[in-house]
C-alpha cells in the first residue's frame, strides 16, 4: 500500500512538473496576444480622452527599442475616429496608423496590396473595470521585398512592448513568439494582402485614396 501511493504521489509530482514545463514553453511561445483581465467598456469619447493622455507615454516608451517606426507612427495618418477594443490584440483599445508608402490603406477592402517597404502600425493601451489603465504593445507589419517569406505573405511582424523590449520579429530574434500574429493574418490570406482593417464604425474616409482596379 505505501509502495502503491508512494508511486502515485511520484506520478503526481511528475505530471506537475510537466505542466510547469509546458506551461513556462507556453509563456515563451504564445498563441495569442496577451489577454487584458477583466477589461473595461469605454466611451468612444473616454476612449479618445484616455488616449490623448497616454499617447506621450505610449510613444516614450516604444522609443526606447531604437526603432525609428516606434516613434515615428506617431506622425503617419491615423486611421480610425478613436481607439476601438479588438479583441484579437488581448480586448486592448488600438489605433491604426501607416506611413506615406502604405497610404492606400485607406481604400480598406478595396485597396491594392501595399508596396515593399509599407509600415501598419498599432499601438495599444488597455482600461480594467476597476478603472486602472495600462499602456500595452506596439505592433508593427513591414511589407519586405518578394520573397521574404512566403507564409507571411512577405510581411515582417514585429512587436514592442512597454517597455521598449522586442519581443519578436519574424525571421529573426525571437521569430516563434510573433509566429501567431502571422498566423491570425493569414485567415484573411492574399485576398486582402494578410491584412486585417478598421472596424466600419471607426473608419476615417479619404477622398484621395485610389481603390484597386477591378
Amino acid at each position: 500500500m505505501r509502495v502503491s501511493l508512494a508511486l502515485f504521489v511520484a506520478a503526481a509530482l511528475l505530471a506537475m512538473g510537466v505542466e510547469a514545463a509546458r506551461a513556462q514553453a507556453d509563456a515563451t511561445r504564445p498563441q495569442r496576444h496577451f489577454k487584458v483581465q477583466r477589461p473595461a467598456g469605454l466611451s468612444d469619447p473616454a476612449a479618445a480622452s484616455i488616449y490623448d493622455q497616454i499617447l506621450d507615454e505610449l510613444v516614450r516608451g516604444y522609443a526606447l527599442s531604437g526603432l525609428g517606426p516606434a516613434t515615428g507612427y506617431r506622425n503617419w495618418r491615423r486611421y480610425n475616429t478613436a481607439p476601438y477594443r479588438s479583441a484579437t490584440h488581448g480586448s486592448r483599445y488600438v489605433s491604426n496608423y501607416a506611413n506615406a508608402t502604405a497610404k492606400s490603406y485607406g481604400g480598406y477592402e478595396r485597396s491594392a496590396p501595399m508596396p515593399e517597404g509599407s509600415i501598419l502600425a498599432k499601438d495599444s493601451f488597455a482600461v480594467t473595470k476597476r478603472g486602472d489603465v495600462t499602456v500595452g504593445p506596439l505592433f508593427l507589419m513591414r511589407k519586405m521585398a518578394s520573397g521574404f517569406d512566403a507564409d507571411t505573405g512577405d510581411w515582417r511582424y514585429t512587436m514592442v512592448m512597454p517597455d521598449g523590449s522586442i519581443f519578436g520579429v519574424t525571421n529573426a530574434e525571437g521569430s516563434e513568439r510573433v509566429r501567431f500574429c502571422a498566423d491570425c493574418h493569414n485567415v484573411v490570406g492574399a485576398a486582402q494582402d494578410h491584412r486585417f482593417f478598421v472596424p466600419i464604425k471607426y473608419r476615417i474616409k479619404f477622398l484621395n485614396i485610389k481603390p484597386k482596379s477591378e
